[in-house]
């Protein structure tokens, strides 16, 4: 097992290229879906113009970061050229550009966070925790982009076949620690960085529950944390439900994440988690999520 990491406080502040984003409060990332083999939405924003006038559909649903991705990293899915990946992903990024969220790319290749980069992409948010030649590089040249470090063990095409763990929680909270840390040694800001402990990435439906309820030990380690339970295989298990009805079972999700800790929401149904966590704000004012020392906070 990885060693554990110290205990800090997160920050309360995302930093990015063009915005500082308040994690005082949970944030929703809504999900742009640029490929023809989703597992979630089945193609249905894979063309370059549909995929435009969902990013505004999203922002007119209150998300508030977009995350714009070429390639599916479903179970069993092969890899997407990067040339293809650039194409699909490239017209869309910059038009959400315009749409005055912030924009991240959802990718594990250098060659289109470079591309990104360039036009002023505001986080760069990656499967492979920038383990691939020269991304860390990249983003320690870049100044003030921001970061999701993602645990996954092993690759999409194989990453769930007979996954095991000893410790779930601590090997994804040794790993995620120790990523973030080398790219602080590179002089990359703390404020830039966010973990993701990979749910359904190389994990079973018993380790993503272990992962859930060991998101307040994840928050400990002194970086925000994102969650994407949304539409996921494990909430299938739980309700018995398909993906195209897993809308209620993903907000309940997201909410449990929220109440665990976990700043950033990465979700499909954007409109849903807004109300909400709305609605539970309103209600459970005096109810503040899982502190950083794992419990209630005061």
């Amino acid at each position: 097992m990885l060693p554990q990491a110290p205990l800090k406080r997160a920050a309360s502040v995302w930093q990015t290229t063009r915005h500082a984003i308040d994690l005082s409060q949970p944030r929703v990332m809504g999900i742009v879906n640029v490929t023809p083999d989703s597992f979630a939405d089945g193609g249905e924003h894979a063309e370059t113009a549909a995929a435009i006038a969902h990013c505004e559909r999203l922002c007119a649903e209150g998300a508030h970061i977009l995350d714009i991705g070429g390639e599916s990293t479903r179970p069993g899915a092969a890899p997407v050229d990067p040339a293809a990946e650039c194409a699909r992903v490239m017209p869309v990024l910059r038009h959400a550009l315009r749409l005055g969220v912030p924009v991240s790319v959802d990718t594990r290749r250098v060659s289109l966070m470079r591309e990104a980069l360039d036009a002023g992409v505001d986080i760069i948010n990656d499967v492979h925790a920038l383990r691939d030649d020269g991304a860390q590089q990249l983003l320690a040249e870049h100044g003030r982009a921001g970061v999701c470090l993602m645990h996954m063990q092993g690759e999409p095409r194989s990453m769930q076949q007979a996954p095991h763990y000893d410790d779930v929680v601590g090997v994804v909270a040794g790993f995620l620690s120790a990523r973030a840390g080398a790219l602080e040694s590179m002089g990359v800001a703390h404020e830039r960085i966010v973990l993701d402990p990979g749910l359904g990435f190389g994990k079973t439906s018993a380790h993503n529950i272990a992962l859930h309820r060991g998101l307040p030990r994840l928050c400990q380690m002194g970086y925000p944390v994102l969650v994407g339970w949304s539409r996921k295989s494990t909430l299938g298990t739980i309700t018995g439900r398909p993906v195209a009805q897993r809308q209620v079972a993903s907000v309940a999700a997201a909410l449990a994440a929220a109440l665990r800790g976990a700043r950033v929401l990465r979700v499909h149904d954007v409109a849903a988690t807004v109300d909400a966590l709305r609605v539970w704000q309103a209600l459970e004012a005096d109810v503040a999520p899982t502190s950083t020392e794992g419990t209630p906070a005061a």
